[in-house]
């Protein structure tokens, strides 16, 4: 690990300031990804703010949202009753997110800027890496990519967005709150995350310096179904290789509202609107779910070791609007 320098902030005024005025600095909040990716000498900053005793946790629940402070922990909101009700599938992704020990201590801000789990960005021995080294390759083109996106990939980068909570806060609409030196502002999380395209190292919309400070979730209609599936290697902690998080509203046969994103193929946590616009006024059927699973993967861009993913994607889709809907498998 290089060496840095560390202070802790005593408010979120001093944190931004102290951030936005020094381009080697970076925030520290739980620190789960942040540490080990120091550790192994992907990243250096000079030095870090610890923003970890501010007060910016919390929940608080209005009648049409929960608002959730950037430090409460995955278990914290995953606990929440409000949540449990109203919300199942942003509990059921955050249980599925990770294990105990680690809800214990990782942040909401942090789970939704957690990098990119790509071996090929974790191991600083490889040069081609366009995320860390712009312009310098992408060996997971060439190399082993299994656990990669098939969606929203571009030639100079195909490495997966992997939280499992941006899942379902992406069907939500939810909007994250940042605070920076120009003052506060509100982002749609659907306009939060981009794409690789030719800056890969650009992974959010975020100016050095900004920070997050609170994620709104709206809450679902009461008369909503939702679900998240997460398909992966094993059961135990580990990391989607297809999820769906899925939210209907029905009414005599019909579907009369659909929010649809998937996890484990997209560059970003996927909003699949093609899948929506089918599912909008159409039958709960079968029929229904399959031609909308198409339409959400029409545009994937497979290479041979992630060409499975298109398959077993449209069948998780299905599989999880068939349990929202109470449709027969």
């Amino acid at each position: 690990m290089r060496p840095f320098t560390y202070m802790r902030a005593i408010d979120a005024d001093e944190a931004v300031a102290a951030v936005s005025a020094d381009p080697g600095s970076s925030y520290l909040a739980g620190g789960t990804t942040q540490l080990d990716l120091m550790k192994d000498g992907v990243l250096g900053p000079d030095r870090i703010v610890d923003i970890s005793r501010l007060p910016l946790g919390g929940i608080t629940h209005t009648d049409s949202a929960v608002l959730v402070g950037a430090l409460t922990t995955m278990e914290e909101l995953a606990a929440d009753p409000v949540v449990r009700e109203r919300l199942p599938f942003v509990r059921e992704a955050l249980l599925l997110g990770a294990s105990t020990q680690l809800r214990n201590m990782a942040t909401i801000g942090g789970n939704l800027l957690q990098r990119a789990r790509c071996r090929y960005f974790r191991d600083p021995t490889v040069e081609a890496c366009n995320k860390r080294t712009p312009g310098s390759g992408c060996a997971a083109i060439t190399g082993v990519h299994r656990m990669h996106a098939i969606l929203g990939t571009s030639d100079h980068c195909i490495a997966l967005h992997a939280s499992d909570l941006a899942v379902p806060l992406t069907a939500l609409d939810a909007v994250v709150r940042v605070q920076g030196a120009s003052g506060a502002r509100s982002i749609p999380l659907t306009e939060f995350y981009l794409p690789p395209g030719d800056t890969p190292h650009i992974e959010n919309v975020l100016r050095h310096g900004e920070l997050i400070t609170a994620v709104e979730i709206p809450l679902l209609p009461r008369e909503a179904r939702s679900l998240y599936i997460k398909v992966r290697d094993r059961v135990s902690y580990e990391f989607a290789l297809t999820s769906a998080g899925v939210a209907l509203v029905q009414e005599d046969g019909f579907i009369r509202e659909a929010r649809v994103a998937l996890g484990g193929i997209g560059t970003v946590p996927w909003r699949a609107w093609d899948a929506e616009d089918v599912l909008r006024e159409a039958p709960a059927s079968n029929d229904t779910f399959r031609t909308a699973a198409r339409a959400a993967l029409a545009g994937a861009r497979p290479l041979p070791g992630t060409a499975f993913k298109v398959e077993l994607a449209q069948r998780t889709l299905v599989r999880t609007l068939e349990s929202v809907a109470g449709a027969p498998s």
